[in-house]
């Protein structure tokens, strides 16, 4: 019984890994789950939500249901994103505030080393898998540059941005968050809905979220299946492309009209993205800064190790 309780919370953990990356924009919660090992499970008991699941619902026969939805496992995670988001939310708000260059570190840091962790489970890199990698890559750059768009709180565009954040959310390398900001939403959905529990935004939002998952689940399954190499290399290659959004030194680009006046909402102005640059001096924030960044780093080393022993115990 403590081995499952253990097991379960483990699970837990890094669910909430997973909501607190997706809160973050730059950072991928997909990134977290590849590197944590629970990818795949996730994305097969997703997947497993289907007709068949339907069927086992209705004729009552509700154990095989669970087992075969993994439902405990998706319980244990998404409980630990819910925790996260609804957190973290707010303490990120802060965060960002009045220490972004030391949180950009961190995550810079943690980012950086995963790619060697991730792209280090390919068994094989022959030429497809190259391709797959200067692909993802590739695309993660391009989104990384796109220009956000305009704020809308339609229900329509919110269950839109709800599939295509979850979707983004779940693949790692490409944050749910980022492209929220892309989509003009970013602080309506994940800061302002999240931190006041504004049901009439996030309700749309959520719903989009779940059709997308549950449609992405199933491509995902199948292609893992069938080139498993190329698609972690694919990803490998979307966490790659993403890093230069968490360099921690950038300068904020402010959301302005067609005349150039800065846009206010709540008398504050709206992030529009942000431009990478070098530090002016090297002094201690520098120092402090790559300290965070090596904390980043040893986070990951250490889940990895703890991971190791983990599997070692079970076999």
């Amino acid at each position: 019984m403590n081995k499952i309780v253990k097991e379960y919370s483990l699970y837990l953990v890094k669910g909430m890994g997973m909501g607190a990356a997706n809160v973050i924009p730059g950072v991928s919660g997909g990134t977290i789950a590849l590197i944590t090992g629970i990818f795949e499970r996730i994305i097969h008991a997703i997947k497993s939500i289907d007709l068949i699941a339907l069927r086992l619902l209705f004729k009552g026969k509700i154990k095989e249901l669970l087992e075969r939805v993994d439902f405990y496992f998706l319980v244990a995670v998404l409980s630990g994103m819910v925790i996260s988001i609804v957190t973290f939310a707010k303490l990120f708000k802060y965060l960002f505030a009045n220490y972004p260059i030391y949180i950009w570190s961190f995550f810079f840091g943690l980012i950086v080393i995963s790619i060697f962790y991730v792209g280090k489970t390919i068994s094989k890199w022959k030429f497809s898998v190259i391709v797959s990698f200067v692909i993802g890559t590739a695309v993660a750059v391009w989104i990384s540059y796109m220009n956000p768009a305009a704020p809308n709180d339609s229900t329509l565009y919110l269950m839109i941005c709800g599939v295509v954040a979850v979707c983004s959310m779940i693949l790692p390398g490409i944050s749910g968050s980022f492209v929220l900001i892309l989509m003009g939403n970013y602080e309506l959905i994940m800061i302002d809905a999240v931190s006041e529990g504004n049901i009439g935004i996030l309700a749309p939002a959520v719903f989009g979220g779940i059709v997308g998952i549950l449609a992405l689940s199933h491509v995902l399954s199948w292609i893992f299946k069938k080139y498993k190499d190329q698609t972690i290399s694919l990803l490998t290659g979307f966490i790659l492309g993403s890093v230069s959004i968490l360099w921690p030194w950038k300068d904020v680009v402010y959301r302005t009209d067609a005349l150039g006046n800065f846009i206010l909402k709540n008398n504050e102005k709206i992030v529009q993205s942000y431009k990478p640059v070098l530090p002016e001096s090297f002094n201690n924030e520098v120092l402090l800064a790559f300290g965070f960044a090596i904390l980043g780093v040893l986070t990951i080393v250490v889940l990895e190790w703890l991971a190791k022993k983990h599997d070692e115990k079970a076999a």
